[in-house]
C-alpha cells in the first residue's frame, strides 16, 4: 500500500529551520542520521511532500511534534465516505472472522495435551493504572500494605492499588501498552480482544493481531503495514477487495491493531521493531493500539502510549478461572477451591494466571495436591525460568552468559536464605545487586573490576526479573521474591544444598524450630532432602532442648508419660500422651473442643474414636477412658468458675466406687439446678457456702481414682515455652507425615520418645545400648 506523502507548513518549516541553526547541522548530515538521503530533506525545507515515515523521523530528530509541523490536511471523507467506512469496517471483520478464531480462538500452555477454547477458560482481567514498581515507597510502608501481623497472613503477592477492568482501559485508552510479570496472561488478553468481533466490545473497529516476535523474524524484513496484509493473505484472504478493504480501515483509523510480546523480540531486531511500532502509531494515529510486554523487559519509550500493568488474580478471579476449568471434569471444582484455601502457600501461587494453569494441570491428575510441596513448587519455577519460553519457541539472550538456569537457582538461594534470615521479606536494589556482585566474581573468567561487575549485577537482577518474574520490583529500587512461597523454597533449596557443610546448615534451621515463619521452610527442606534423617533427629534434640531445663516442665511430661500407660488402649503411645498433653493444659471451659492437632497428625483413629464416643455416649470402647478423662477436666474447670456441669461423667467410670461418688456430687449439683434457675442469688449463696468443698471432693477423686486434676500453676513464661514446644513437636510429626524419605529406625525413634520428659529419654537411650 502505498504511503501517503506529507509535507511541513511555513510556520512548521521556520521552526525546523531555527532547530538546524542552533545545532548546526547540515541537511547531509540529518539525511545520515534519519537514514535518508539529501533530496528527500531538501524537500522538507522546501515545502514539498516527501514520504510520511521520513517526513516523521527527520521531525523526531529535531525534536519536534510532527503533527504541529505538518500542514494541516484537508478533511477526508464526507458523511456519506463515513457511511462507507462503517459498512467497510462489518464487511472486514464478517470476512476475517474465521482467521482470528482460528489464531486467537484456543489456547494451550504448560503440559496440556490438547488445546482448550480460549471462551470456555477466560477469566476477566484487571489492569493497574498505577505501575506497582514506579511507586515511591519505603520498605516499611510495604510491610505494612501487606499487612504483616502473621507470616501466615503476609501475601506479597498482594497489591492495594485500585484495579481497573481490562477492556475499560483499553476503551479509556487508544494507545495502550499493557506491562506484566511472565505468565500474567498478557497474550490470553490481547487473544480475547482480538475477538471482539464476536462481540459489541469496540464493535467499529476492526482487530488486527500481530506477533512481534513473528513479525521481527519475517522473511526480508516487511515494514509492519505490509506483513499485516502478508498475514491475512497467508490465512486464506485472497480477495484483492478484502485487503484493500483492510488497508482503507487502517488508512481512516478504524482498526484496533494488537501488537503481543514487545519483550520477545531478538536483540538485533529491536531497533527496527521499534521503529515501525512507532512510524506506524504516528502515521495512523487515528487507530487504537495495544502492545504487551514483560516488566523491566528493556527500557521502551512511546510518547503517546498510556502504561498499564496486569494485576495478579484475586481470590474471585481464581474462582471464575477454577470453575471453567473443571466445567464437565471429574474433578469438581469446588474440591480444588477447598483444598486451595487450606493451603495458603499454594493458594499464594493461584494469584498468577501460568500458576493457576499448572495447579488445575497437577490436581485433575490426582484430585489433590502433590504431599511433597516441594515438588510442586520445582514445577512451577521450571515452568517460569524454562518451560513457558521454550514452549513458546522463545530464546532470551542470555545478559551474563555465566548464568544458565542452574547458577540463576543458586544465586537466588543465597539471596533468599540471607534476607529470610535476616527478616527481610524487602531488600533495597542495591542489597540485592550486592549479593548478585558476591555470587558472580567467584563464577569462572569472572570480571575482576568492581564497576564491571557492579553493572553486571545491574543487568542480572533485572534479566532475572523480566525473564522469571521471580524478583520483583515492589517499589522504586525496592524489590521482594514474587512469592513468599518462592522465598520459602529457595530459602530451604540453599539449607538442604548449599556449600557450606552440611550439619552446620541443618542445625542453622534448627535454632528456628520455635519461630512460626520458618515453618514451611521445614517442610519444603524435609521435602527436598535425599535423606531427612539427620534433619529430623536435630529437630527432635532441638525441641526436647526447649524445656530441657524446666523442672515443673519436666514433671508434668512425666506425668504425662505415666498417664498415657495407666490408660488400655490400642493407639500408639505417642498419640495417648499427645491427649493428655491437651487435656492437662486446656484452658477452654465452655466449649467441649480440644487442640487435638497432634494428636490427629499421630492417629486419626483415636481422634476420630474419641469423637464418636463423645457423641454417641457409648461406653463400651477403647477411647472411652479418655473421654471419662476429658469430662472429668471439663467439670473441674467448670466447678472452678462457680458453673455446673451435666457431663455425665460417671457413665464411663469402670470402678464402682469412683462411679457411685460421681453420682452422688451430680445429684448434689441437681438439686441445686431450681436455684440456678429461679433464684440465682441463691444459688451463688450456696455455692459460697459449699463450692469450695465440691470442687475438692471431685478433685480429690479425680487424683485417686484417675491421677488427674492436678494444678500445674504454671507462670505465663512456662506456658509460652510450652505453646513452643507443643508448635514445634507438630511441625516435627507433620514433617514425619510429609512424603519424605526417612529411615524406619529414625522414624521409629522419634515416635516412641516423642513428648516424653528428658530423663526417660535418655534412660531408653541407654536400654537400647
Amino acid at each position: 500500500m502505498a504511503e501517503r506523502s506529507i509535507r511541513a507548513s511555513s510556520e512548521g518549516i521556520q521552526k525546523a529551520k531555527k532547530v538546524v541553526k542552533d545545532q548546526g547541522w547540515t541537511q547531509t548530515q540529518i539525511g545520515e542520521q534519519v537514514g535518508t538521503s539529501r533530496q528527500p530533506v531538501g524537500k522538507f525545507f522546501a515545502g514539498k511532500p516527501i514520504e510520511r515515515p521520513t517526513f516523521i523521523d527527520i521531525c523526531r530528530l529535531l525534536d519536534l511534534d510532527w503533527e504541529e509541523i505538518a500542514e494541516p490536511e484537508p478533511e477526508k471523507q464526507s458523511q456519506d465516505t463515513n457511511i462507507d467506512i462503517a459498512a467497510l469496517v462489518q464487511e472486514v471483520r464478517e470476512k476475517i472472522e474465521p482467521i482470528i478464531q482460528e489464531r486467537c480462538g484456543t489456547m494451550r500452555v504448560l503440559d496440556m495435551t490438547h488445546p482448550i477454547g480460549l471462551n470456555d477458560i477466560y477469566t476477566n482481567v484487571n489492569i493497574l493504572e498505577k505501575i506497582t514498581g514506579r511507586r515511591r515507597k519505603e520498605i516499611a510502608e510495604l510491610l505494612q500494605e501487606c499487612n504483616f501481623e502473621d507470616v501466615e497472613r503476609f501475601g506479597l503477592g498482594r497489591i492495594a492499588e485500585e484495579r481497573v477492568p481490562g477492556l475499560k482501559a483499553v476503551e479509556k485508552y487508544p494507545k495502550l501498552m499493557i506491562l506484566g510479570k511472565p505468565g500474567a496472561g498478557k497474550t490470553t488478553f490481547l487473544k480475547y480482544l482480538a475477538q471482539c468481533n464476536q462481540g459489541k466490545f469496540q464493535a467499529d473497529r476492526v482487530p488486527i493481531s500481530v506477533t512481534l516476535k513473528d513479525f521481527a523474524e519475517a522473511a526480508n524484513k516487511p515494514g509492519l503495514l505490509e506483513y499485516i496484509t502478508q498475514q491475512f493473505a497467508g490465512y486464506g484472504v485472497v480477495e484483492t477487495r478484502v485487503i484493500a478493504s483492510l488497508q482503507n480501515v487502517i488508512e481512516c483509523g478504524r482498526a484496533l491493531i494488537l501488537l503481543d510480546g514487545l519483550d520477545e523480540v531478538r536483540e538485533e531486531d529491536n531497533k527496527r521493531v521499534l521503529k515501525e511500532i512507532r512510524d506506524l502509531s504516528d502515521q495512523y494515529r487515528d487507530n487504537h493500539f495495544v502492545i504487551t510486554c514483560r516488566i523491566a523487559a528493556r527500557e521502551y519509550t512511546f510518547e503517546k502510549f498510556t502504561e498499564v500493568e496486569v494485576a495478579d488474580f484475586d481470590s474471585q478471579q481464581i474462582a471464575t478461572f477454577v470453575t471453567n476449568w473443571f466445567k464437565n471434569k471429574a474433578v469438581k471444582a469446588e474440591t480444588f477451591i477447598e483444598r486451595l484455601e487450606e493451603n495458603e502457600r499454594i493458594n499464594e501461587l493461584a494469584a498468577s494466571p501460568l500458576l493457576l494453569t499448572l495447579l488445575c494441570l497437577a490436581f485433575e491428575e490426582s484430585g489433590d495436591f502433590p504431599a511433597n510441596r516441594s515438588e510442586l513448587y520445582k514445577e512451577g519455577l521450571d515452568a517460569l525460568m524454562k518451560k513457558w519460553d521454550a514452549k513458546r519457541g522463545i530464546q532470551r539472550d542470555q545478559v551474563y552468559k555465566k548464568l544458565s538456569v542452574q547458577r540463576k537457582e543458586d544465586l537466588l538461594s543465597k539471596i533468599a536464605l540471607t534476607t529470610f534470615d535476616q527478616g527481610d521479606y524487602f531488600f533495597k536494589q542495591k542489597v540485592a545487586e550486592q549479593y548478585i556482585t558476591d555470587y558472580i566474581r567467584n563464577l569462572p573468567d569472572a570480571n575482576a573490576d568492581p564497576e564491571a561487575l557492579q553493572l553486571d549485577s545491574e543487568v542480572v537482577l533485572r534479566s532475572i526479573e523480566y525473564q522469571h518474574g521471580l524478583l520483583v520490583e515492589r517499589a522504586k529500587g525496592i524489590y521482594s521474591f514474587s512469592h513468599l512461597t518462592f522465598h520459602e523454597y529457595f530459602t530451604a533449596r540453599e539449607i538442604v544444598f548449599g556449600t557450606q557443610p552440611l550439619e552446620e546448615r541443618l542445625q542453622n534451621l534448627v535454632s528456628h524450630i520455635a519461630e512460626k515463619r520458618w515453618r514451611e521452610v521445614f517442610l519444603l527442606a524435609v521435602g527436598m532432602s535425599p535423606s531427612a534423617d539427620l534433619l529430623l533427629q536435630l529437630m527432635k534434640k532441638q525441641i526436647d532442648a526447649l524445656i530441657a531445663d524446666d523442672e515443673k516442665l519436666q514433671h508434668f511430661l512425666m506425668w504425662v508419660s505415666q498417664k498415657s500407660v495407666s490408660v488400655e488402649v490400642l493407639y500408639k503411645p505417642a498419640t495417648v500422651r499427645a491427649f493428655y498433653l491437651a487435656f492437662a493444659l486446656d484452658r477452654n471451659i465452655y466449649e467441649m473442643t480440644l487442640d487435638t492437632r497432634l494428636a490427629h497428625c499421630l492417629s486419626r483413629d483415636l481422634t476420630n474414636d474419641f469423637g464418636d464416643v463423645l457423641n454417641s455416649n457409648s461406653d463400651c470402647h477403647p477411647a472411652s477412658g479418655l473421654v471419662l478423662d476429658y469430662l472429668l477436666l471439663f467439670e473441674l474447670r467448670l466447678a472452678r468458675d462457680h458453673a455446673l456441669s451435666g457431663s455425665g461423667a460417671s457413665k464411663y467410670a469402670l470402678e464402682p466406687e469412683l462411679k457411685r461418688s460421681l453420682k452422688q456430687l451430680q445429684e448434689i449439683l441437681k438439686d441445686q439446678q431450681p436455684n440456678l434457675i429461679e433464684d440465682t442469688t441463691g444459688y451463688r449463696l450456696w455455692w459460697k457456702n459449699h463450692g469450695q468443698a465440691w470442687t475438692e471432693q471431685l478433685k480429690n477423686l479425680m487424683i485417686k481414682y484417675r491421677n488427674i486434676g492436678h494444678d500445674w500453676q504454671l507462670n505465663k513464661q512456662q506456658k509460652e515455652i510450652f505453646d513452643h514446644y507443643y508448635d514445634a513437636n507438630l511441625l516435627l510429626v507433620e514433617c514425619l507425615n510429609s512424603d519424605c524419605y526417612v529411615s524406619r529406625e529414625v522414624r521409629q525413634e522419634i515416635e516412641d520418645t516423642l513428648l516424653l520428659p528428658i530423663a526417660e529419654i535418655e534412660q531408653r537411650k541407654r536400654e537400647s545400648m
